[in-house]
């Protein structure tokens, strides 16, 4: 249960990431006082509230080592949302990379 409350905020960060990216595109099309650049960037803002409530609750019940590097996950989370909300495109070098953070994460989590 912890795990998935911590996977969870993985998750929320990584899409407070995406809202925020919008946020900055609308800002620069349309400026702050569009209700919708406001409506996405405070949705971010909330998403990234209650994921750092969470957070705290996980770092009450798992040690820290432990639960940190799931965060990485975040590195690996927000290139592949912003792919197929924005169109970026990457490099071969990326997934190398991708592979390494997620080898990363599971010998951390077994260690």
């Amino acid at each position: 249960m912890i795990y998935l409350v911590a996977v969870l905020c993985v998750l929320g960060i990584a899409g407070g990431q995406i809202l925020f990216k919008l946020s900055a595109a609308s800002l620069q099309r349309v400026g702050i006082f569009d209700p919708q650049t406001l409506i996405t960037l405070f949705t971010a803002f909330a998403l990234y509230g209650i994921t750092t409530i969470a957070w705290v609750w996980v770092l009450q019940k798992i040690e820290l080592g432990k639960a940190y590097p799931l965060m990485a996950m975040a590195f690996v989370l927000v290139p592949i949302g912003s792919h197929f909300v924005f169109g970026e495109r990457f490099s071969v070098q990326y997934f190398v990379g991708v592979a390494l953070i997620m080898s990363g994460i599971v010998v951390a989590l077994k260690a």
